[in-house]
């Protein structure tokens, strides 16, 4: 009887460690899993906070950078309002208000209009737009630049070096397409004459180039003219200089027209004396 017993007894102490060694090991198990799944969410939610812009920001501002020198000039001279329902509107760019808020202070020194950090380089202050003020982005339909930049050529602005590529004809009929659309939807002829005069320019100074004979070229009617900075000092110089030279040049003439004056008195009282 006492046998039985103590065997029942050591069936239960040993029922009971083993119970206890099943739920110790697998609590790490359990943890491990916690920690897997905290960590996926994680990642996911990183995923979620990334904020990407189907537009590229340097091929908008090529095209921004064409249409302010090669366009505007002549838009400025017949002081033609472009609409807003016109792409190549400021309005209609995405990066603007961004592109607007770039302060560049020196060689080295970029700084954000927003938040005033400063940067070394301009595409670490692109990289700090995106991640930090991206909120700011109006990414309605129809505002990529970029988009545009088929019609507006800008590889021949991008580009350091042109590259000799074979030119494709169904892609220079896209192209001229695209840009005789942005003539009629920009300058409409029956708006008046200042719209037909940019209409005519907006086709030679862009769209007659969209093809393969090479016999166009692109902004043929010129682009808006820079002053450089050694002329302009130059310019400044001569100002400053020029009225220097001219009291010289007076100061000059009245010593020689005195000196001829005191010599003929000298030579006068030498006669009177004579004569005497």
């Amino acid at each position: 009887m006492k046998t039985e017993t103590f065997s029942k007894g050591t069936l239960v102490v040993f029922l009971f460690l083993c119970l206890s060694i099943s739920s110790s090991s697998s609590t790490p198990l359990l943890n491990q899993d916690f920690t897997q799944s905290a960590a996926a969410r994680t990642l996911k939610q990183v995923k979620e906070d990334v904020h990407e812009i189907h537009c590229s920001r340097e091929r908008s501002r090529g095209a921004w950078t064409i249409i302010q020198e090669y366009l505007m000039p002549f838009v400025e001279k017949e002081r033609y309002p472009i609409s807003t329902r016109c792409r190549l509107h400021p309005d209609n760019d995405v990066y603007r208000d961004q592109e607007q808020h770039k302060i560049h202070k020196d060689t080295n020194e970029w700084r954000c209009g927003y938040c005033k950090k400063r940067f070394y380089e301009e595409k670490y202050l692109d990289r700090h737009f995106d991640n930090r003020h991206y909120n700011l982005l109006n990414e309605s339909h129809g505002r990529c630049l970029a988009d545009l930049c088929g019609a507006l050529h800008c590889d021949l602005v991008l580009d350091i070096v042109q590259r000799k590529t074979k030119c494709n004809p169904a892609a220079a009929a896209r192209n001229k397409h695209l840009c005789e659309s942005l003539a009629h939807s920009c300058f409409p002829v029956n708006e008046g004459p200042s719209a037909g005069r940019l209409h005519e320019l907006f086709l030679r100074q862009f769209c007659d180039a969209h093809t393969c004979t090479g016999n166009q070229k692109p902004f043929s009617r010129g682009h808006r003219k820079q002053i450089s900075i050694p002329y302009l000092a130059i310019s400044i110089l001569t100002l400053l200089l020029l009225p220097l030279v001219y009291l010289f040049v007076y100061l000059y003439q009245r010593g020689i027209k005195r000196g001829s004056q005191d010599l003929r008195r000298i030579s006068i009282s030498g006669r009177k004396k004579k004569s005497y």
